[in-house]
């Protein structure tokens, strides 16, 4: 008698092994591995001998490949078209992760409404909501079109027929983890049903030249849920980032085969909707007054001067000391405390220590360092800073501030927003209205203070 195979995969990342185990050696996950049946284990058997038999092209010197001519189209919000690149690209798939509430059918449900009033023909797929449920949300913002059409469907079978059958321009799936299809046996959400679903998507956006827009659901550590083959497939992954309470939203890039993953997207949420935000003077910073604890720079997002005011609280420890940061690398904070104690011999070994990024803004460039440290010397001395000062620098290890890029953009915004000092590591390359003091150390920057 033949010995029954057996197989199990992980459902957080994919992976497959002969045994079951606690824990995935992949993915570092428990209680994950779950055992296939044997239909589950003839299919991926089937489907890997049909891309093994698939005709073989033969290699061509990259002098004799003509370049593919990309046309982008606009989705009629200005953000999104940043994040993305310049635009809507035709038979591309873009994948779009946020956590619940966030607003990504809102902003794609816009979206649709925008290119159906251009006189595209949409299809709005959703296998979370009825046709009701996406009728009052369209009310609200004012996407009713009749070229925009409403599937509420999870089978892949059916979205399939409706997409061959009428001639859609644009495609929204909402979300890739309620869809399923039937020549998968396994349950919807599943690894081998996101990994088949997604091959179809993108096979239909390619041969049919139709771009698609997916939803994913995330799972508690933010990331995507399903296996990281679903990230690899698409062309674009674009993620919301911000709190469900603040009216602001961040749409940023973490993949893009067509354009710069440096860009990133801004969004007001009202009453209309998720709407770009027309002006950033005021959204991450309080010009008005400054209390003890906070410092003003500029941070740079992609091509974007953004002005976001820091937050720190320096108190007595009762016991162990606690470094806290929100929107701040914690490493990094403890790196510059470290640094403070040696240089300045300040006792902050003996206090507590949190630090915040007002607006929800995360910080991913070490050209707010020197705006943390004033925060955290503001709020050891319990004294206010300027409103009208501004902290740029890199610190390094050794005290010195070194330079930073795009110094030029930076202090143009600074002079549109009303600011007219700033303290920087090195003298600016164009003449600029703001009164500049040059720092390369941190003592000359307590010095100051």
């Amino acid at each position: 008698m033949a010995k029954k195979k057996t197989l199990f995969e992980c459902q957080a990342c994919g992976f497959q092994s002969p045994r079951w185990m606690g824990k995935c050696t992949s993915c570092d996950q428990w209680d994950t591995m779950i055992e296939l049946s044997t239909d589950q284990i003839k299919f991926l058997q089937e489907t890997s001998k049909a891309i093994s038999s698939s005709p073989i092209g033969k290699a061509k010197p990259i002098t004799q490949i003509e370049e593919d001519n990309i046309v982008r189209f606009s989705s009629g919000s200005t953000e999104l078209d940043l994040v993305l690149g310049g635009g809507i690209v035709p038979a591309s798939l873009t994948l779009i992760g946020g956590s619940p509430g966030i607003g990504k059918s809102t902003l794609l449900l816009k979206i649709a409404g925008n290119l159906a009033r251009e006189g595209q023909k949409v299809l709005y797929v959703s296998g979370e909501e009825s046709a009701g449920q996406i009728k009052l949300r369209a009310n609200r913002l004012k996407a009713n079109h009749e070229n925009l059409f409403l599937l509420p469907e999870i089978s892949l079978s059916s979205v399939l027929s409706e997409i061959t059958h009428k001639d859609f321009s644009f495609i929204v799936i909402d979300s890739i983890q309620t869809l399923y299809s039937d020549d998968t046996p396994s349950a919807p959400g599943s690894v081998t049903q996101v990994r088949t679903i997604t091959f179809e998507l993108m096979r239909i956006a390619k041969s049919m030249h139709i771009p698609v827009f997916i939803i994913g659901h995330i799972t508690k550590d933010g990331s995507i849920a399903g296996p990281r083959v679903l990230e690899h497939m698409v062309d674009t992954v674009l993620y919301f980032e911000g709190d469900s309470n603040s009216e602001l939203r961040l749409l940023r890039g973490f993949k893009n085969r067509f354009g710069s993953t440096n860009e990133v997207g801004i969004f007001e949420m009202n009453k209309e909707g998720l709407n770009d935000a027309k002006s950033m003077a005021g959204k991450f910073f309080n010009k008005k007054k400054l209390q003890s604890g906070s410092a003003l720079t500029v941070i740079m997002e992609g091509s974007r001067p953004i002005i976001i005011e820091v937050q720190a609280l320096v108190s007595e420890a009762y016991g162990h000391p606690k470094r806290s940061s929100t929107g701040f690398d914690n490493n990094r904070l403890t790196m510059l405390l470290a640094l403070l104690e040696k240089k300045l011999d300040l006792p902050l070994g003996t206090y507590d220590v949190f630090i915040n990024i007002s607006g929800g803004i995360k910080i991913n460039e070490p050209s707010a360092d020197l705006a943390i440290i004033a925060a955290i010397l503001s709020s050891y001395r319990d004294r206010e800073l300027s409103t009208e000062t501004l902290f740029l620098g890199e610190v390094s290890l050794t005290g010195e501030i070194r330079e930073v890029s795009s110094l030029t953009q930076r202090l143009k915004e600074m002079h549109t927003q009303g600011f007219k000092k700033a303290i920087i590591p090195n003298k600016p390359l164009e003449e600029t209205p703001i009164k500049c003091f040059i720092a390369d150390e941190v003592s000359k920057v307590v010095e100051w203070m």
